[in-house]
Order: structure tokens, then C-alpha cells, then sequence
């Protein structure tokens, strides 16, 4: 009995030290030495640059699921602006025209090491007009904003690409290696324009030395207890899946129901699902952003960062709780977007379905995850299919030239900016290069309000000029380091 009084010391002394770890490894964990990068100024003609864009914002390159739905007319307006636009593209650089309505532009560079290919796509998705508060493709252009669908998605960057060669062709700039534009015009109905162009690589043994498309952008209060801009640069994108959920039943007169009805089933098993969110996964992309930008947080969130083995049940529970973006980026995703029953408020439908679409953590696969909606389900009488579906991306290095160039870009073009990895939650083009290279990377050449991101497929979307300009000057930047 009397060694009792050690144990409460010895709990005293661990608790101690266990603080101590904590506080020493949150005082350590601060911002990691970054490239100084000293802006120097790109002169070129930004007027021009802005109405380049303001002319392809008026062609009507609208994507549909059915492709009778869409106007051959509109698209090849847009490919016979081309010479005028750009016209020192068209003279240097040689364009291929591949199935899918697929371009693939190539300037030939002073040797003959691994190219870089830069991404874009120029269809874009349907608009209810009624809903605008301009003409969507009018490309209005007031008080320094270019209103119209596609100036964020991604007509900005097409242009940024086509004017920022265009620029340095005329500046008599010749790239060390080669260059390719790679653009579709089909990636909003996942198309196979994009593809093809992957393919007609593979066939001539072309490995590129970087791969950039659309993704993440120059943002700010998108990550907790950072007030400074950050750059986020997707290195890999989630998997999309939809699921079909459906329930059949003999029908009959609503005023006689059985216990449970086809919807009620279904709305039984969407509340188990909601109610069991998938298990968070600290994945590659998602624990380098963590590093990268945790580092510059607030002491709370630092230590938080800095001792996820510790404090890992704390953040999921926050993701949990809050959902959105941050809680995206650690576990598949599931959201129920629509239920289907009766044509008639009096009858008991037949049947009865909804529809779930998730997007898939890198450490999920199509597979795993209708296996896991399964299990959570928990009703024989759903039936659960697959409607379609991809799985997550590979996972690109950071520890590349290509990634620094894009850093140095970016910090040229945005001084102060924080560049990150991040997990792209989207899905783009870009994804179809996995198969040739780990060396793909997703960061669309804006600065963003999160107003503007809001935009992005919805109404009133639309673009500063001065960003407009700044996405040219970041692609001069980059294109200047291949």
C-alpha cells in the first residue's frame, strides 16, 4: 500500500511528457523554406486578350448527354476564329484534329527532350437563360467584368493558353522542348476527346515531361486558420460513381397502404446512408496539403496539423459535423440528388428509385464503395446498381520540375501566394494522362472570389478582366520555364 502514491505520480509525469510532445512538434511545425521568387513584369497586350476571350464567350459551345441536342455550327465557329485570334499560333504551330472534337496544337522546341502539354476545353454546359442577369453569350463587358458561360469554365483558360504563345511566338521566343495544346470539346459530357488525344500519344510513344488542366485556383478563407492566398494545385482528383437505388411493390390505392411503400423503403435506406458517412482516409494529396498550408494556420490549428496522430478524431469529427470542402477532401462523399415514384398523389407507385452520386476517395475504389453502401444499407429489398462511374486518378508527385515551374508561376503571377497540393473533388480530362505519366497536374489560372467559384455551372458567371489577363500571364510565366 504504501507504493501506491507512485501511480498518480507516474500518470503525472507521462501526462507531462505527452504535452510536451505536443507543444514541441507545434512549435516545429512552421512554414517550410519556399523559392524566392521575385515577380518581374509580362508585357503584352491585355485589351487584346480580354476581347480574344469576350469573341469565344459568343459562340454557343454547349455540350448535351444527347449529342442531337447540340450545334456543329457554333462549335465550328469557334475553330474558324482561331487564325484571327491567334494568328502566330496558327503559322508556328502544326494542329491535329482528332475525334471527339479534340485539338491538339504542337510547337516544335529547340530540342527534342519530353514536351509539356498544357489542357483546356472550350464546350461548356447548358444556361436557363431566363435566370441571367445578362445575355449568356453575349460576352457583355461592363465595369471591367466579362459576364458569359464559360469565362471561369474554362474558355479562360483556352484563351490564356492560345494568347501567351501567341505572345512569345511574336516575341520570337522558341521553347527549350516542345509544346502541346491539348483541348477537348466534350469534357463536360466526359467525352472522348481527350482520350483520344492520350491515345494518339500512347501510338507514338510520347511521354510528356508535365501535364496541366483545370483544377484548383488562387483562393483565400478556404483553409481553417489561413488568412494569406493560397494556390492550390490539384495533384489528384476523387472517383465519381452514381448508384441507382430501387424498391418495387404491388401498387394499389394510396388510401390503403402497406407499412412500408417503395419510398418509404428508399427514404429508409438514404437516412442509413447519411447517417454513416464513409471512414475518412488521410490520403497522400490530402496529408502534403495538410503539411503545406497547416503550417501556416493558427496555433490552435497547428497543433491540431501537427499531431493528427494525436488529434485525428478531432478533425474527422469537424469534417463530420461541418461537411463542405474540407470534409470532401477526407472520405468519399455521398449525395442523394433524386427520388422517383408515383405519377399520381393517390396511387402507390410500382416502383420507386433514387439516385445517389458519390465521388470516391483515393483509397476507394467503384467497387469498395457500392460494397460499403451495401453493407450500410441494410434492405434486401433495394436493389442497388451501378449506373456509371470512374475511379479516383493516380496520384501525381510533387517532388518534380514540373510542379516547381507551376509553383514559380504561380508565385510570379499571385506574390504572397501559398502554394499547396490539394485533392481535386471534381473530375476533368485530366484524368485519362494517369496512364502515361505521374506527373499530371490541375490549377486553373485564376484568382477566385468565392462568389465567382459559386458561379462555376450556375448562373451569372462570369470574370474580371484583370483576371481574365493575369490567367495569360501566368501561362507566359510558365511557358517560359519549358
Amino acid at each position: 500500500m504504501e507504493y501506491l502514491w507512485i501511480l498518480p505520480a507516474a500518470l503525472g509525469g507521462a501526462l507531462v511528457a505527452f504535452l510536451a510532445v505536443i507543444f514541441i512538434r507545434t512549435l516545429r511545425f512552421r512554414p517550410k523554406a519556399a523559392p524566392h521568387v521575385t515577380p518581374t513584369p509580362e508585357d503584352f497586350d491585355r485589351q487584346r486578350c480580354v476581347a480574344n476571350l469576350q469573341q469565344l464567350v459568343r459562340c454557343r459551345t454547349v455540350s448535351y448527354s444527347d449529342p442531337a441536342l447540340e450545334d456543329d455550327a457554333e462549335f465550328e465557329r469557334l475553330y474558324d476564329l482561331l487564325p484571327t485570334l491567334y494568328p502566330n499560333v496558327c503559322r508556328v504551330c502544326s494542329l491535329t484534329r482528332l475525334p471527339g472534337r479534340a485539338l491538339l496544337f504542337h510547337w516544335q522546341g529547340r530540342e527534342q527532350g519530353d514536351p509539356t502539354v498544357l489542357m483546356a476545353h472550350f464546350d461548356v454546359v447548358p444556361v436557363e437563360e431566363v435566370a441571367w442577369e445578362k445575355p449568356p453569350f453575349d460576352g457583355v463587358l461592363e465595369n471591367g467584368v466579362l459576364w458569359g458561360r464559360g469565362t471561369l469554365d474554362t474558355k479562360v483558360t483556352f484563351n490564356g493558353v492560345l494568347s501567351a504563345a501567341d505572345h512569345l511566338i511574336a516575341e520570337g521566343f522558341i521553347p527549350q522542348n516542345g509544346i502541346y495544346f491539348a483541348f477537348s470539346g466534350g469534357e463536360e459530357v466526359n467525352g472522348p476527346g481527350a482520350k483520344n488525344i492520350v491515345d494518339w500519344f500512347k501510338e507514338r510513344g510520347i511521354t510528356p515531361a508535365m501535364v496541366l488542366d483545370e483544377g484548383g485556383a488562387v483562393v483565400e478563407n478556404v483553409f481553417p486558420g489561413v488568412k494569406a492566398p493560397c494556390g492550390l494545385v490539384g495533384i489528384a482528383e476523387k472517383g465519381m460513381l452514381n448508384l441507382e437505388y430501387r424498391a418495387v411493390s404491388g401498387g394499389g390505392h394510396a388510401s390503403a397502404p402497406p407499412p412500408h411503400t417503395p419510398v418509404g423503403e428508399l427514404s429508409a435506406v438514404c437516412c442509413r446512408v447519411e447517417a454513416h458517412p464513409f471512414p475518412s482516409h488521410l490520403t497522400a494529396p490530402v496529408a502534403a496539403m495538410f503539411d503545406t498550408l497547416g503550417r501556416h494556420s493558427t496555433l490552435l490549428y497547428r497543433m491540431i496539423f501537427a499531431n493528427l496522430w494525436c488529434f485525428g478524431g478531432v478533425l474527422d469529427a469537424i469534417c463530420r459535423k461541418s461537411g463542405g470542402e474540407l470534409n470532401a477532401l477526407m472520405r468519399t462523399t455521398v449525395a442523394f440528388t433524386r427520388m422517383q415514384g408515383s405519377k399520381a398523389a393517390n396511387v402507390i407507385p410500382p416502383s420507386a428509385t433514387m439516385v445517389s452520386n458519390l465521388r470516391l476517395n483515393p483509397s476507394d475504389t467503384m467497387e469498395s464503395a457500392i460494397s460499403y453502401i451495401k453493407k450500410v444499407a441494410k434492405s434486401d429489398g433495394v436493389e442497388i446498381t451501378a449506373l456509371e462511374g470512374m475511379d479516383p486518378s493516380r496520384v501525381s508527385r510533387i517532388d518534380t520540375a514540373g510542379f516547381a515551374r507551376i509553383s514559380a508561376a504561380i508565385g510570379g503571377t499571385w506574390p504572397g501566394t501559398i502554394v499547396s497540393p490539394y485533392l481535386m473533388v471534381q473530375c476533368s480530362d485530366s484524368r485519362h494522362w494517369g496512364a502515361l505519366s505521374d506527373k499530371v497536374y490541375r490549377f486553373s489560372a485564376m484568382d477566385l472570389t468565392t462568389e465567382e467559384r459559386r458561379t462555376i455551372h450556375g448562373n451569372n458567371e462570369r470574370i474580371r478582366t484583370e483576371a481574365a489577363a493575369r490567367a495569360v500571364e501566368f501561362y507566359v510565366r510558365l511557358m517560359r520555364q519549358c
